[in-house]
């Protein structure tokens, strides 16, 4: 227990010179921090730096009730034990009801005290750590819904209007930086559970077993290092909802888990035997294609059909390129917001936004947003202002399609102005455009053979 104390600051408040004096020593020799004041006014000056508070009822300035009261005030997290002397148990009994955690009797054996700072130094995180999961797992504020008003966009909405209040296990597919995330929200919002704790999960980031852990929690002693219990996200998100985001990068030995917890409601902490009972609505989202994994033996079919019921497609930003404008609208208002700017997109960079691939989607176009107002000189975004891999056409070597021809011309155009406004100058021209000058020399020449082949061919 020595370990824990070192990092227990304890603020002792009274105004007895040799208990303040013999008492520091005491639990400074057993490893705390200690801290001792006379007064309650320096109490309340320094309760910020403790963890527990050892509070005189008697003090010369302002008696232990009102320290409490303003200290409960000024919300300070530290755990109070309240010092009585003789005649004094109903006034600490009172403190308690006050928000004291606990009242010892002068004199008080010093293992006594000992055994209370490190109650009520335990009690104190555990308050942190409820405090900490409401305000992570709760949704508050999710911000605005999606932002357009294209009809694949609008045909989402109404699937997450439909869908949030019948309580089903939803699956969400869509491609990297779409928006999942934001489905999930929005159906939790919408749902009868819409108050209750909302938990995000990511999968692909945890390492198997500590996904295990952080799912289902885990006893003390369950394995090395598992030196407390510790609570599953199923639990902290009890009557809630959980969200668990890539679900395809689940091991087989997680999947078996959740598929029982999906089929039964209960489950066991690693290293547990208790089955714990939960009432929590899952919802989850992938980027992988799972009927293909399920094929391949990397996904466990009867798992997709529990996560699967109701399945919700986001639809890649390419698809709807109309949502773009006001996309970028938005984006760009948080950023001047943020940065206390006014800065704006021309027509011009927003019609070479309209034509690009966007294999990142949203998230994506949210990088270049910001990217582009932090970079550019002028209060106008122009293309030349935006990212080379954005003007420069699609990044993921797909067929050309009509509108990646389209875009082809722009850039094209995009170039060749940008060569007649340095007095075609290389060096320079391949500066603004962020490229190197042989990638811009072998540009130059590709336009040169379209024109002069278009200069040959009569039906040009």
């Amino acid at each position: 227990m020595t370990g824990n104390r070192k990092t227990t600051r304890v603020l002792l408040v009274d105004d007895d010179d040799d208990f303040r004096r013999i008492m520091s020593g005491e639990l400074t020799r057993r490893g705390y921090a200690v801290a001792a004041v006379a007064s309650g006014a320096a109490a309340v000056a320094q309760a910020t730096e403790a963890d527990v508070i050892l509070l005189d009822l008697r003090l010369p300035d302002v008696d232990g009730i009102e320290v409490l009261k303003r200290l409960r005030g000024a919300e300070v997290s530290a755990g109070v034990i309240m010092l009585t002397g003789h005649g004094t148990i109903d006034t600490a009994i009172q403190a308690v009801r006050l928000g004291a955690y606990d009242y010892l009797e002068k004199p008080c054996p010093l293992d006594r005290m000992d055994m209370a700072i490190q109650k009520a130094h335990e009690h104190v995180r555990l308050v942190e750590r409820q405090r900490v999961l409401e305000d992570s797992y709760t949704t508050g504020d999710i911000g605005p819904e999606f932002i357009g008003q294209s009809a694949a966009l609008e045909k989402v909405r109404q699937l997450i209007a439909r869908v949030a209040p019948t309580d089903s296990t939803t699956l969400v597919l869509g491609e990297t930086g779409v928006g999942k995330d934001m489905v999930a929200r929005l159906l939790h919002a919408q749902s009868r559970r819409g108050d209750r704790p909302f938990v995000v999960v990511d999968c692909a980031a945890l390492h198997e077993h500590l996904l295990q852990s952080e799912l289902f929690g885990h006893e003390k002693g369950a394995f090395t290092g598992a030196d407390r219990l510790k609570h599953g996200l199923f639990e902290a998100g009890n009557t809630g909802t959980i969200f668990l985001d890539e679900v395809g990068d689940m091991s087989p030995e997680v999947q078996a888990k959740l598929l029982r917890v999906l089929e039964t409601g209960r489950f066991r902490r690693l290293g547990g035997t208790k089955e714990i009972a939960v009432d929590v609505r899952v919802i989850s989202a992938t980027n992988r294609d799972l009927r293909n994994a399920i094929t391949r033996g990397h996904f466990r079919e009867d798992l997709f059909f529990r996560l699967a019921p109701i399945i919700i497609e986001v639809p890649p930003l390419r698809e709807r390129r109309e949502d773009i404008r006001a996309l970028v609208e938005y984006f760009s208002q948080q950023c001047n917001r943020r940065y206390a700017a006014t800065k704006r997109f021309g027509p011009a960079a927003i019609e070479v936004l309209q034509h690009y691939r966007w294999p990142g989607n949203v998230r994506e176009l949210i990088h270049v947003v910001q990217q582009s107002m932090v970079l550019a000189d002028g209060e106008r975004i122009e293309p030349q202002d935006l990212p080379a891999a954005v003007t420069l056409g699609s990044t993921d070597g797909v067929a050309a399609t009509n509108e990646e021809l389209s875009l082809r011309e722009a850039q094209r155009r995009y170039v060749l102005s940008v060569m007649a406004r340095v007095g075609g100058n290389r060096a320079q021209a391949a500066r603004i455009l962020q490229i190197s000058e042989r990638n811009l020399y072998r540009l130059l020449r590709r336009y040169t053979r379209q024109s002069v082949s278009a200069e040959a061919d009569p039906a040009s």
